[in-house]
């Protein structure tokens, strides 16, 4: 039987391979970005208790309610947007989904979306499986900043929509608001939608504020944004996250995500929505990361890797340049063989497979690791 494939350039996921090297070479794996510490126990009790009270069966197609409405809340108190839990916000099973549900239901055949890069790995496939057309638009080392008006010379009467991301993966970059307001301008006057991915909104450093699209009225009347539990409670294991938009936009999205997974983790909602009745749970989350970030730089300043600078996620970007001029994905597998620590390569993250000799690390681990792998680094000479 012949199968035409929908994704004929796509193969198992850098994050699959390098993770799965550095268990077969047992490796300290900086690769995929997941803590490799526990969520909070006291989330994890109301899990349980949550389960024992019967929350086990499907949970309503958007979300609970109170965890809508909790969500609804922190978005007034931290950007000043009031939503409508009813019909601004849906529980979805993680950013990825959300991010699938949001392109699928406006992209048709033909359209084209505009991929700031580096970027997410899921924003291409997504949008080429529902016949979209991906173009996009490179970033260079080591700023990584947006010149607006070329990226307004991408625009034509076939794009439907712009995805950013901020604070992006994986160059810990921000958005700040002189880029939303030329954002705002660029797209004044047309019928192109924006996928904002902002699920380290809590993970900003050195004082900085999200710029989230949430804060900017002409935006939002044409975004659909994405936001992670398991980002900022240390759970992306759980993969539980929401999309907020405006209500003609979310009705769409409803349609899509119905059909798609139909609702999210019941017992995990309902330990959420508890949860969240404390801000302080996420409060101090930049802090926390930002320790994790400088303990990071701090020991790696003994290695001949240069850093690139880093606001926020729980992403550190290293020059890799004054070391070796091999392919970054040949010295990420070369690092993880012989020297036990794995890697990203951010070309895995252009669609041209831009080589910078950048290497992505995550440093969302316990103090140990992160001194353990650093030490190793500190042996690479050549």
């Amino acid at each position: 039987m012949h199968v035409t494939s929908k994704l004929p350039q796509v193969g198992t996921t850098i994050f699959t391979v390098m993770s799965g090297l550095a268990q077969a070479h047992g490796a300290i794996n900086l690769s995929q970005g997941f803590p490799n510490f526990d969520p909070s126990e006291r989330l994890q009790r109301l899990v349980f208790e949550h389960m024992r009270r019967g929350a086990n069966q499907y949970s309503p197609m958007p979300g609970l309610l109170r965890l809508r409405e909790r969500i609804a809340e922190k978005m007034e108190r931290l950007y000043g947007r009031a939503l409508d839990p009813e019909t601004e916000i849906t529980i979805t099973a993680g950013g990825t989904q959300a991010i699938f549900c949001v392109i699928a239901a406006f992209v048709h055949p033909g359209d084209e979306v505009i991929l700031i890069e580096p970027c997410y790995d899921s924003y291409r496939p997504s949008v080429e499986t529902v016949g979209g057309v991906a173009v996009p638009f490179a970033l260079s080392a080591p700023t990584y900043r947006i010149d607006w008006e070329a990226l307004k010379r991408r625009i034509t009467q076939r794009t439907r929509m712009i995805c950013i991301n901020t604070p992006n993966n994986p160059t810990g970059t921000l958005l700040r608001e002189e880029d939303m307001l030329s954002l705002s301008r660029i797209l004044k006057d047309t019928d192109i939608l924006v996928m904002s991915d902002e699920v380290y909104e809590h993970i900003i450093f050195d004082g900085e504020q999200h710029a989230s699209v949430l804060r900017y009225d002409d935006l939002y009347e044409r975004s659909l944004c994405v936001y992670s539990f398991g980002k900022t409670y240390h759970n992306t294991g759980w993969k539980t996250g929401y999309c907020i938009a405006p209500p003609e936009l979310m009705r769409e999205f409803r349609k899509v995500h119905q059909f798609n997974v139909f609702s999210a983790n019941h017992p995990i909602q309902a330990a959420l929505a508890d949860f969240m009745a404390d801000p302080s749970e996420y409060a101090g989350l930049a802090e926390f990361y930002q320790q994790k970030r400088d303990r990071f730089q701090q020991a790696m300043a003994y290695t001949r890797f240069k850093p690139i600078p880093c606001k926020g996620t729980y992403f550190q970007l290293y020059d890799y340049s004054a070391i070796s001029d091999e392919p970054d994905l040949d010295f990420c597998k070369r690092l993880t063989v012989e020297y036990g620590v794995a890697a990203i390569p951010v070309s895995s993250f252009f669609s041209h497979k831009q080589d910078d000799k950048i290497i992505r690390f995550c440093f969302a681990k316990t103090d140990d690791l992160l001194e353990q792998a650093s030490e190793r680094l500190s042996k690479v000479k050549v």
